[in-house]
């Protein structure tokens, strides 16, 4: 997973195999010198990406706020376009409202490069987006590109066409692809002109040189493009109309590829497009098994598949990726076989286990290691709930609502509200998949602010868990089940009637995990909302209503942490950091990483309000590495706070302004002014009023403005260091 700390822009790191383009990069770069928008057009495996990636690569330094990149080939339709975007430029969004709003704002008073790479298959929206943010950032200026011009006023268009197919750089390119040191007269050369300096079928050419010998290929290569246009593999579907004459060539180039694949290496191919991200063999065997491909057979396949370059070689995690081009063909395959709503079915059914799995392992050691599974399968999480969404909602409103709080976690609240709302629409499911989506979305609404909707969220999610869990005891009880019509009854309160119901009282069964959860969210927003003793009221009853330790459930964990800063809120201190201590020395022993961040802050804010600002400053670090691990932009712009108000109750002027300055970047990341408890607002104010009198106005300003401007993933680890700007 990327480290999501801000840094001055995001770019991949470069192909090593990039070879010449020298008068393309000249033409990108006075292009971008002179113009606001620049396009790299052309037909698909031209190489558009990596000249893209070399000329950001490049023209970085000329932008003070950096180069970022974005890769739109996972999206399949434009409702998450603005999302994916933000979250390329590391704006964690948390405001409600329009989503192209917050992404204005980021980037109104930024000089910053933004780069959309393949935006033909979202075209129209891609054009109405870079117009908005161009028209509402002075100094952004957008490097794209795509199979045909995005059509907006001021685009300047570069035309990418194949390399020449005599000349030095096409052969150099086999040569590196292949390994080999051809000369230039021979099979080698001939390869070239024959496959038209075309990048990516030069690259697939050179996979079968290492297999066959460049004659073999030579060879074939003649057999195959010196037949008729008509008789060539024509199945590659693109959304131009017209194709251009060279654009036959990689097609037939790629049908020759899959025709010199085994039998069980083409089936792996078709099965494999339906993966819109980076895959690894578990998920590749989970999804593509069947007939003769078994989880035996299938890891044979896939090593075939990269020896021909149709798939790219594992990653350091060992997670493998299809260019889009050979992806578009295997799914062109996939749909002649007749497989692919058998397929899409399987991908959607994987990882939702896999979504359930996170969700039943969430407290303990693998907490970590699933919360980063969960951010790096993040494109094929989205490709599973759009495909259930459609087919079988409530399968969506169970995959959602186990991931949904991982999302929200890791700052994608716009989608994780969207998909959450989506599926609770859709599904007519009641009991615990209702219950628990009410739970992540009412914890989403009220991280985004939005107290109304989300006390409306909060009771229909305490009125939703009751029910369940009442339905479930009497089930148990009862052998025949619930009585006749009683059910539809129970539907007809869940919809927001009030219940006339004979069986509550005292035969109620004592509250489980899904109470407990609703709980914690009507403490949760009452926290937010500054009534403590409200807080403290609602998971007090219900902790003491259950049996067993905080231990026993992620739920009991997380109304446990409620209850400590409600304790701090009402100023009872003592039994607030005593709580803490324990919970705290609970979650390392289970290697529990979420909640041991939060009890970090709120030791922080205890060491505060009790006048012990080197400790506070000490929790308030831990607190940061925690949420630095996560990924939490939120968290560390709350722990940057909370730090930055110790040093200044220390004394500290100087490395106050710095932290404070570093955690005002990383609040405008999140899309939304300084947030907190109310405790720590008022002591904030307080501490920095005290710190500029100390160092005075123009210095504190001085030191809070560079680091504001500076990197900084810079200043957080001066934070973290405990050192001041150098």
């Amino acid at each position: 997973m990327r480290d999501t700390a801000l840094v001055r822009g995001h770019l991949p790191d470069e192909n090593p195999g990039f070879v010449g383009r020298r008068t393309e990069l000249g033409r990108i770069s006075a292009a971008l010198a002179e113009h606001r928008l620049v396009t790299v057009t052309g037909v698909g495996g031209v190489g558009k990406t990596r000249l893209a990636l070399r000329s950001a690569h490049r023209a970085a330094e000329r932008f003070p706020d950096g180069a970022w990149w974005t890769d739109l080939t996972p999206l399949d339709g434009d409702r998450l376009l603005v999302a994916l975007v933000a979250d390329s430029v590391d704006l964690a969004d948390h405001t409600p409202g329009m989503a192209s709003t917050a992404l204005c704002r980021r980037l109104a008073e930024d000089r910053l490069l933004l780069v959309l790479d393949s935006c033909e298959h979202l075209a129209g929206p891609c054009a109405r987006l870079v117009a908005d943010l161009l028209a509402a950032a002075p100094g952004l200026t957008v490097l794209a590109t795509s199979r045909r011009p995005l059509g907006v006023d001021g685009e300047r268009i570069v035309a990418l066409d194949p390399l020449p197919p005599a000349g030095r750089d096409a052969l150099e390119l086999l040569r590196r692809a292949a390994g080999e040191d051809f000369p230039a007269a021979g099979p080698a050369g001939e390869i070239c002109v024959r496959l038209e300096g075309i990048p990516l079928a030069l690259e697939l050419a050179a996979a079968q040189i290492r297999l066959q010998g460049a004659e073999a290929v030579r060879d074939q290569l003649g057999t195959r493009l010196d037949t008729p246009p008509g008789a060539r593999f024509d199945l590659l579907a693109h959304p131009e109309r017209v194709w251009p004459s060279r654009h036959q060539t990689l097609r037939a180039a790629i049908g020759w590829s899959h025709e010199l694949c085994a039998p069980l290496e083409r089936l792996l191919w078709a099965r494999l497009s339906v993966f819109r991200g980076p895959f690894d063999l578990a998920s590749a065997i989970a999804v593509c098994s069947g007939g003769p491909l078994t989880p035996a057979t299938l890891p044979e396949a896939l090593d075939g598949l990269v020896r021909s370059s149709v798939v790219r070689p594992p990653d350091g995690a060992g997670r493998h990726r299809m260019l889009d081009t050979i992806r578009a063909y295997g799914a062109t395959w996939l749909e002649r076989t007749g497989e692919t709503g058998t397929v899409a079915d399987r991908h959607a059914a994987h990882f939702r286990g896999l979504a359930r799995r996170a969700d039943t392992e969430w407290l303990g050691a693998r907490q970590l290691r699933w919360y980063r599974s969960v951010d790096a399968q993040h494109t094929d999480l989205r490709t599973a709930l759009d495909r259930l969404l459609r087919t079988d909602p409530d399968a969506a409103l169970d995959l959602v609502g186990s991931v949904a709080f991982a999302w929200s976690c890791r700052g994608r609240l716009r989608e994780a509200r969207d998909g959450l709302e989506q599926a609770l629409l859709l599904s007519g499911s009641r009991g615990r998949a209702r219950a628990r989506a009410l739970w992540a979305l009412g914890v989403t609404l009220v991280l985004q602010g939005e107290f109304g909707p989300a006390q409306d969220v909060s009771e229909r999610c305490a009125r939703e868990a009751r029910y369940t869990e009442y339905d479930e005891a009497l089930e148990e009880e009862r052998p025949e089940g619930l009585p006749e019509g009683r059910r539809e009854a129970r539907s007809e309160a869940r919809c927001g009637e009030r219940p006339d119901d004979p069986y509550a009282g005292a035969g109620r069964p004592r509250p489980g995990d899904l109470t407990l959860d609703a709980a914690a969210l009507a403490g949760l927003l009452a926290l937010t909302t500054g009534r403590p003793m409200a807080a403290f009221v609602v998971v007090d009853h219900v902790l003491d209503a259950v049996s067993g330790g905080p231990a026993d459930s992620a739920a009991r964990l997380r109304c446990g942490l409620v209850r400590v800063f409600a304790l701090t809120g009402l100023g009872r201190l003592d039994e607030a950091r005593e709580r803490a201590l324990a919970l705290r020395a609970l979650c390392e022993e289970l290697d529990e990483h979420w909640t041991r961040t939060a009890l970090e802050y709120q030791l922080a804010l205890t060491g505060l309000l009790e006048g012990r600002p080197a400790a506070a400053a000490g929790h308030a670090r831990a607190m940061l590495e925690g949420t630095r691990r996560l990924g939490a932009s939120l968290g560390v712009a709350l722990g940057l706070d909370v730090l930055a108000t110790a040093l200044a109750a220390a004394g500290d002027g100087e490395r106050a302004a710095d932290v404070s300055g570093t955690g005002e970047a990383y609040w405008r990341s999140t899309g939304q002014p300084r947030r907190g408890l109310p405790g720590l607002r008022a002591l904030r104010e307080k501490y920095t009023d005290t710190a500029r009198a100390t160092i005075g106005e123009p210095a504190y300003e001085e030191i809070f403005l560079r680091a504001l401007t500076g990197l900084p993933q810079d200043g957080l680890d001066r934070a973290l260091r405990g050192s001041p700007q150098g």
